[in-house]
């Protein structure tokens, strides 16, 4: 799944919260993310692996924190 192809799929589900995300990482304004990993980005889980791939793709550095923190 290309960039354009997740943009499609997430447009599709109203996320824009994570479109916006990707758009800033690749305007170069989005460089770390903190995310609690069991609970992700969105609820399906290959859709949130693909987000996450992509934003690293696009330079952004994921950094994964515990439920706790």
């Amino acid at each position: 799944m290309d960039k354009e192809e997740i943009l499609h799929v997430l447009k599709d589900k109203k996320l824009e919260d994570i479109i916006e995300l990707i758009e800033d990482a690749t305007e170069g304004y989005l460089e770390e993310l903190e995310l609690v990993e069991s609970l992700g980005l969105v609820h399906d889980s290959e859709l949130n692996t693909k987000v996450i791939e992509l934003l690293t793709t696009l330079g952004v550095k994921i950094i994964y924190v515990t439920d706790d923190e």
